[in-house]
């Protein structure tokens, strides 16, 4: 007799309503949020700060680096700053959703703009990776020599900088997921 109460579906009951996943989706959506806005903004914090200065011969001549010398740099900053104001304005947005578990219409505005922060952050960060890499490693054919060796503590800046925007890239394919997870189970 039981077997025949299991095909009937008694056995659904055990199963995890679908609101306790839904607002634990959206909890960990809300941690997401706060992990990207710590990268993106301590990396355009750490870029934006970037500077050395070098003395040649005596202190009245230096080389100096900083970031604003080539617009690669300036646009990871601009774009990891626009990053992190969209993820501190789409917070109450995460905690609506926490509060109340349905909102189909708040959730794809959510991944649509998600998906556009994903680009812009994506874009800022592989260009600002090239740059980067020569910095490092220089191209002989453009008779771009590898400044590290002298500047390295900028060096070590810029790379540094770029670990939080790449984290923030991941974060943000996590989210994504999670909305589209989530958006197919209201």
């Amino acid at each position: 007799m039981k077997a025949g109460a299991l095909e009937l579906g008694e056995g659904s009951k055990t199963s995890i309503p679908r609101g306790g996943v839904n607002r634990g989706i959206s909890i960990l959506d809300f941690i997401l949020r706060i992990v990207a806005i710590i990268g993106t903004l301590g990396s355009a914090i750490a870029m934006g700060t970037t500077d050395e200065r070098l003395p040649f011969f005596t202190q009245f001549v230096q080389f100096r680096a900083e970031y604003d010398d080539l617009p690669t740099f300036t646009f990871f900053v601009i774009a990891n700053s626009i990053v992190s104001g969209y993820l501190v304005l789409s917070l109450p947005l995460s905690i609506v959703h926490i509060v109340r578990s349905g909102g189909r219409a708040s959730r794809k505005v959510l991944i649509f703009f998600d998906t556009v922060m994903l680009a812009l952050l994506t874009a800022g960060a592989s260009a600002a990776s090239a740059i980067v890499y020569l910095a490092h490693k220089g191209n002989a054919q453009a008779n771009w020599f590898a400044i590290c060796q002298q500047f390295n503590s900028f060096c070590e800046r810029i790379s540094g900088s770029l670990i939080g925007s790449f984290v923030g890239i991941v974060v943000f394919i996590l989210l994504v997921l999670l909305s589209a997870v989530a958006l197919s189970r209201c």
